[in-house]
């Protein structure tokens, strides 16, 4: 303790650039425990970049943090590229407009090439202008669904997706040797646009983008006759402008936004979790809805990557569907409509992250597409994009999701795109209504042809230092008491993905998973049901991803309490 005292001492002394920092070390002097939380780490640099709480100190978001980080990465940046540049994004969260200012002007110090975004934008967008301006960089500030308390920064390499391990272990190792009080370079603002190394990027940007995704309608005209009613919610986020763009360029003429959160506001006054998997994100929507009985409720995350929607029940009210459900029957209406009409590639292709519902397997399996599973990071559907258009093999990508809601169709970003996951909802649903049918009843459908998929997560907290100690603590206990069953279910497979080891446990064989390594245990069980092990790279939180397969919702339903319940006593 007496180290991390010494380091609050210092911060209290020299930490003086942000007012706000400076009158919170003064309100906790002398509280251990509130100074530990503080200091007791630096907020650790991955392939997702920094996330963490706004605030004082090395464990915190605050000008410090941001801009040592960024002159990590600017070191980083003039050692590989001979004249390196870089495009910033920002959105809506407490203090992202001001990170990004004192982002570019650390860069531009160090004689890189900045173009920054002039207002807020979708997360896509940046990953979009990083292969526009063919930067050699990018960054997005942003801590995409969390609370209003977190802030985020996020780097990209030139291919337009989040960086890989290998280039943030190398990153974070410049960002280590950067003293937060005397290793910083930075210029004025405006000294650095003049001087061309601070560029605004300009609508044509936006415009651009938006042409891009409005190449991925399969069905363009349908919208326009279909008398299609949307509420749509940003969630106080970047959605607001683009998703609205877009759905009236494809002819949804009545969009209702909810009013509480339409402009942008990192408080989150009316949605403490602004994430669009919880009904919470709806409530405002589902008022609305009373009253305009819309056909559809969209809801995009602050930075915008990831869409959620509630659709008609049937009985007069309104049911949220799951990332994987979308996931699944956007991938079911690409394919079916792209073989209609003869656009489907012989070698098309489709992705999904490997704890996402099987259903799309099968569904891809119905029309002969390749389908792939990638480890869980939309970077490694960005890296398999990239890959197929080195081989001239681009357009043979149909779709990849995740199923936390994350969709992107196309090739124009590297990272999962709510705007164009909006767009084709929208599109879909409209196609269907012209049959007389809702997206309820298109699910359905899907169920009864392909069997109900029941995928649900369990998250688990364990805040802190000790918190980081006991996720650590459950895993290696997994991989040294291997259990033999769930909800009753004997293991059939096991797959280690930190020691890229798949074991049958019915001979003991085992086989060579090739993949990435990742601190993730997945259990297949009998009859094809699942349960995935993995902590999150950005929370500190271990999740349960759960598959349960049933002849109907009830029968599934069943068998997953039971592999949730075994889930919560290993938690425990």
């Amino acid at each position: 303790m007496n180290d991390i005292n010494a380091l609050y001492n210092e911060w209290l002394e020299k930490a003086a650039i942000d007012p706000d920092l400076k009158e919170e070390l003064e309100s906790i002097k002398g509280n251990d425990e509130e100074i530990l939380d503080r200091f007791y780490r630096s907020l650790e640099f991955g392939t997702a970049g920094l996330r963490g709480v706004i605030g004082a100190g090395t464990n915190r978001m605050n000008y410090y943090t941001v801009c040592r980080a960024t002159q990590g990465l600017s070191d980083f940046l003039n050692k590989h590229f001979e004249n390196p540049s870089i495009a910033i994004g920002y959105d809506s969260r407490i203090k992202s407009d001001y990170f990004s200012i004192e982002a570019a002007k650390v860069l531009a110090a160090n004689g890189i090439k900045v173009y920054l975004y002039k207002e807020l934008q979708p997360t896509p967008c940046l990953s979009f202008a990083i292969r526009h301006f063919k930067t050699s960089s990018g960054i997005i500030l942003t801590a995409s669904h969390n609370p209003a308390k977190y802030n985020g920064y996020k780097c990209y390499n030139s291919n337009g997706y989040q960086m890989t391990d290998e280039e943030a272990e190398e990153t974070y190792g410049y960002i280590k040797q950067v003293d937060y009080f005397t290793g910083i370079k930075t210029m004025d603002f405006d000294e650095a646009v003049s001087k061309g190394l601070i560029e605004y990027m300009g609508d044509e940007v936006i415009d651009a983008f938006l042409d891009e995704v409005m190449k991925q309608c399969v069905n363009p005209d349908i919208v326009k006759d279909a008398g299609l009613k949307v509420i749509y919610t940003p969630l106080n986020g970047t959605g607001n402008k683009p998703v609205r763009k877009i759905l009236d360029r494809i002819g949804v003429k009545e969009v209702y936004v909810v009013p509480e959160q339409e402009m942008p506001d990192g408080n989150f006054p009316t949605c403490p979790f602004p994430n669009p998997e919880i009904k919470q994100a709806f409530e405002c929507a589902l008022k609305m809805a009373e009253e305009i009985k819309p056909d559809l409720l969209l809801a995009t995350d602050p930075d915008c990557d990831r869409v959620g929607i509630a659709v008609k029940d049937g009985n007069g009210g309104y049911k949220l569907m799951s990332g994987n459900e979308v996931g699944a029957m956007m991938l079911n209406y690409l394919l079916s409509q792209k073989k209609e009409k003869g656009t489907l590639s012989e070698s098309s292709i489709a992705v999904k992250s490997f704890v996402s519902t099987d259903l799309a397997e099968v569904i891809a399996k119905k029309y002969n597409c390749t389908f792939k599973n990638l480890l869980t990071g939309f970077k490694y559907i960005g890296e398999l994009i990239t890959q197929l258009e080195a081989q001239g093999k681009a357009d043979d990508f149909v779709m990849g999701f995740e199923e936390s809601y994350g969709y992107l169709a196309g090739t124009h970003a590297r990272d999962k795109d709510a705007v164009v996951g909006s767009m084709l909802i929208c599109e879909m649903a409209a196609f269907y209504k012209a049959q007389g049918k809702s997206l309820a009843e298109v699910m359905d459908s899907i169920y009864d042809e392909f069997g109900y998929y029941f995928n649900t997560v369990s998250s688990y907290t364990f805040e802190g230092a000790s918190g980081m100690e006991k996720m650590a603590g459950i895993m290696d206990g997994l991989r040294a008491d291997t259990p033999k069953a769930f909800g009753g279910m004997e293991i059939t497979v096991i797959d280690d993905y930190k020691t890229s080891v798949s074991t049958n446990t019915a001979d003991g064989s085992t086989s060579k998973i090739d993949l990435p390594k990742s601190n993730v245990l997945a259990y297949t069980l009998t009859d094809g049901n699942k349960i995935i092990v993995r902590p999150s790279g950005t929370e500190p939180k271990i999740k349960a991803y759960i598959t349960a397969i049933g002849k109907d919702k009830a029968a599934a339903q069943a068998i997953a309490d039971k592999l949730i319940a075994d889930a919560d006593e290993l938690m425990k």
